[in-house]
């Protein structure tokens, strides 16, 4: 069975079907690569050939490159893979330089490997279908377009216009490609695909690529033109400055695109192919492909989802509570067309928190993403109401009030008797524990948690909680609404903090207590960026504000005193008790943390932070260290004490939810990637250092010992 159907038509026309053997997408795995050796030769030998178009038997045209055969190429791969990448594109090249028309049929989504087939033909037609996407999005993973893609899309767009969608992994649709110029013609069904297609091969006896005529020039100019090497001077390092040396896909990307511009098309492919087996061979290719890829997937899959449950869908859904958080939720439930319920004490605020959906959904419009007739459906989908009635017939309703136990069992009971039959509740709390929160339900087993992240609209990830009591059937009905309205469900057991917001403490308080040693606070923030966290902790620090912190710590301490145990105060407190009740700075909302917030400018970090700054000397490296390593540990502690039940679910959501740093490919494979021994040794040096916190947990000793990854 041959990936590539290979028929010739009375016109002698080759029409190559791509058709890899059982897979639902075709990709440029082994059989694929042997298919393609096999056709080049045998069209090299064709004697009256005529044109050659490109189909798929798929319900999409290509997927890519096989991610499964790229995770396990080792550094003494190198060779053998640098050579097996040449022979594809020396196949694909043979192919696009016989001298007669190619044409790519698209009849669906192309990306990656797919749309760096599409781009070896001279003639590109695409199914005007609003779903397809093409693009090379190998960035995102960290790899580059190995398959001429890098070479033929600055050949075609210029170094500046190519660039975002090399560097960026931009994807684009039918429209975008047409007016770029990356697709000459639109079919509306398969069979005008096919007849356009042999209508062009026919008016286009002799073809070639426009990059292999003679005197063709680069739009925009090559490297030495004076208006590009003028951006090129800056652009290494304004990409540093946005990678922070963590990413080196983005740069190997920059680098073989701007060589490969100054030399011939086939030496240009060669350097593309020597960086792009750089980087597949290399740590951080694996740690995101794993993550981004293979666990995002298996989470897609219903991983963590009761299997025998049946799939079920929300039909109305009600929301408690219209501030930030309600009606973002409100807002990424309706604009998936389920209508939504969105109380509040008053009618004033209830409509206030639709307001917050009428302003993102204006912004649509006003972008040309939608229609106002399609926002002002959306909006006839959200009720605002302060009567508690109208949440009658509900099949979910989400709690999304202040973290105070007490208003959440008084909105609990209020909202309950409303509930349709079979429905469920949820309560979006981020750090409360459910089965505490769940005896104010009439029906434990009926009652579980779903925290979302601010913004809602943005964040992508919900972290589902069970309680003690959750059933299945509750736990697989919440996993399906997160999955209805397009976010990523993680899966973990009750406790104070849960994972994220436990974990994601870990690395505010540890930016807090080197502010508490003396290191200066912009040192502090550039550590955590380098390190590879979005933003720096005393910077989040503001945007939670300490209040709550102060607020969340105060009700910790209430519940473990009342379980007979005692958290004992530390350099943290000292500074959160200091900022809000001597200096009266209590974080963004309040207009002023450890950020100042000047009305017209930017942020900056606060001069009187300097109180606690003394002569103290750590390296970058050791902050870096540390703030990674608080995190991980204690995401493998929550491993290790049955919070998290799946390290697809850790690694996930530590990025999503907490920021981890992405190359890291999640919290427990930066345990993993450094090497178990080596990590364990390195946390024995930190908690040796800095305290308790860095203790490796038994299960990581174990690991060690056994000489196994964490999987």
């Amino acid at each position: 069975m041959s990936a590539i159907k290979y028929e010739k038509n009375a016109d002698n026309i080759v029409i190559l079907t791509l058709d890899s053997s059982g897979q639902s997408a075709n990709t440029m795995n082994a059989e694929f690569r042997d298919a393609l050796n096999d056709v080049s030769q045998k069209l090299k030998a064709e004697t009256d050939l005529k044109g050659i178009i490109f189909r798929s038997a798929k319900k999409t045209f290509f997927a890519g490159g096989d991610l499964d055969e790229l995770i396990q190429v080792q550094p003494e791969h190198a060779t053998e893979f640098f050579k097996m990448i040449e022979k594809l594109k020396a196949d694909l090249r043979t192919i696009e330089t016989l001298g007669v028309p190619v044409v790519a049929a698209l009849n669906g989504t192309a990306l990656g490997g797919g749309w760096e087939l599409a781009l070896g033909c001279h003639y590109r037609i695409a199914i005007n279908d609003p779903k397809s996407k093409f693009g090379l999005p190998e960035v995102t993973l960290g790899l580059l377009p190995g398959g001429g893609g890098i070479v033929r899309m600055v050949r075609l767009l210029g170094l500046q216009n190519a660039f975002p969608f090399l560097m960026e992994g931009k994807q684009f649709g039918v429209d975008q490609a047409k007016s770029l110029g990356l697709v000459h013609d639109t079919a509306e069904n398969q069979q005008e695909l096919l007849d356009k297609a042999i209508v062009w091969v026919k008016a286009n006896p002799k073809s070639q690529q426009p990059f292999d005529v003679k005197g063709y020039k680069i739009p925009g100019g090559d490297p030495k033109t004076p208006a590009v090497a003028q951006v090129l001077a800056i652009a290494p390092a304004m990409l540093r400055d946005k990678t922070k040396g963590c990413y080196p896909a983005p740069e190997a990307i920059m680098a073989a695109a701007v060589e490969g511009a100054q030399v011939d098309v086939d030496t240009a492919l060669r350097i593309e192919s020597r960086y792009f087996t750089q980087l597949a061979i290399g740590q951080i290719a694996k740690n995101m492909i794993g993550t981004f890829w293979h666990g995002l997937n298996a989470i897609k899959s219903g991983a963590s989802r009761p299997a025998d449950v049946a799939r079920w869908q929300a039909t109305k859904v009600g929301v408690l509570g219209a501030g930030m958080m309600g009606a973002g939720i409100a807002y990424s439930t309706a604009i998936k067309g389920i209508p939504v319920i969105l109380k509040d004490v008053s009618v004033e605020n209830a409509e206030k928190g639709k307001a917050y959906s009428q302003k993102l959904l204006d912004k649509r419009v006003s972008q040309g993403r939608m229609t106002a007739e399609k926002r002002n459906q959306v909006l006839a989908l959200i009720t605002a109401t302060a009567d508690a009635a109208d949440l009658q017939g509900c099949d979910l309703i989400i709690e999304a009030v202040f973290e105070n136990q007490e208003l959440k069992a008084k909105v609990t009971q209020e909202a309950e008797q409303y509930l349709a039959e079979g429905g469920i509740f949820a309560s979006n709390t981020s750090t409360l524990p459910i089965t505490g929160l769940a005896t104010a339900s009439k029906d434990a087993k009926n009652f579980i948690g779903l925290h979302f992240f601010s913004p809602v609209d943005k964040m992508q990830l919900v972290e589902i909680i069970k309680g003690k009591q959750t059933s299945a059937e509750t736990l697989a009905k919440a996993y399906d609404f997160v999955q209805q309205i397009a976010k990523t469900p993680i899966v973990v057991n009750d406790s104070r903090g849960f994972f994220t917001s436990r974990v994601f403490g870990t690395f505010i308080q540890e930016g807090m207590r080197l502010l508490a040693e003396g290191v200066h606070p912009a040192k502090i923030e550039m550590a955590a960026l380098k390190a590879g966290m979005p933003v720096g902790p005393l910077a989040i620090q503001d945007e939670v504000s300490l209040t709550l912190t102060e607020h969340v710590a105060s009700e910790t301490r209430k519940a473990l005193q009342a379980e007979a145990k005692d958290l004992a105060k530390t350099p943290v407190d000292e500074v959160v008790h200091t900022m809000i009740h001597e200096l009266n700075r209590k974080g963004k909302a309040a207009g002023a943390g450890f950020y100042e917030y000047p009305e017209h400018g930017k942020k900056h970090l606060w001069q009187g932070l300097d109180r606690w700054q003394k002569d103290h000397d750590i390296s970058e490296q050791e902050m870096i260290d540390r703030f990674l390593f608080v995190q991980a540990l204690d995401t493998l502690r929550c491993y290790e004490e049955g919070v998290l039940e799946s390290v697809i679910d850790a690694n996930v959501g530590s990025i999503f939810g907490i920021g981890f740093a992405p190359w890291t490919g999640g919290a427990i494979q930066f345990l993993n990637q450094n090497g178990i021994e080596r990590s364990l040794q390195r946390s024995e040096e930190l908690a040796q250092k800095y305290g308790e916190r860095f203790n490796p947990p038994p299960y990581l000793k174990e690991k060690a010992q056994q000489k196994q990854i964490i999987q």
